[in-house]
């Protein structure tokens, strides 16, 4: 009697134990996908876009930096050689949203507008999207060493003198 009761102890323990025993492999490599992609953090590129100036092995903060600064003086060199023109003392901020795509190349998705300087100038928006497109070179962002598609937000100062 001891024996079938012990026998039952060890089925009721067996029982009561983890089913990831009798789990596939499938199953195991499923679930470990599905904790792995949730634990990324989607939002965040791992290296930002980099032009040919730019350091590949720097860190992050320092490969932002230099994209932010090259893209900045590139489009202030494009957008000095034309002069707008307002009536009024105008002081205000638009902002460029623009994607660099896989394959390093850049697009304008939307541009902020302020109506009475997009009256007086309305070739701003495509001189905009002209200096973005001839930017130098560009390697697309990466995500766990994959190019991969990312969006930027630039803001343009525009102060103008009556």
């Amino acid at each position: 009697m001891k024996l079938t009761a012990g026998f039952y102890w060890i089925l009721l323990g067996l029982s009561l134990t983890s089913c990831e025993w009798f789990a596939s492999p499938e199953t195991k490599t499923r679930q470990l996908v599905e904790e792995e992609l949730s634990a990324i953090d989607w939002n965040e590129v791992d290296q930002y876009p980099l032009f040919d100036a730019c350091e590949e092995t720097a860190s992050k903060p320092e490969q932002q930096t230099c994209f932010e600064q090259n893209l900045v003086m590139h489009l202030s060199m494009s957008l000095q050689d034309f002069e707008f023109q307002s009536d009024q003392r105008l002081a205000d901020t638009l902002y460029v949203d623009f994607m660099v795509d896989h394959q390093g190349k850049i697009s304008v998705v939307s541009m902020d507008k302020n109506p009475e300087f997009s009256k007086e100038n309305p070739e701003f928006e495509r001189i905009v999207s002209r200096s973005l497109r001839s930017l130098p070179r560009l390697e697309p962002a990466l995500k766990r060493g994959i190019p991969v598609s990312a969006r930027f937000r630039i803001p343009l100062v525009l102060n103008t003198d009556e």
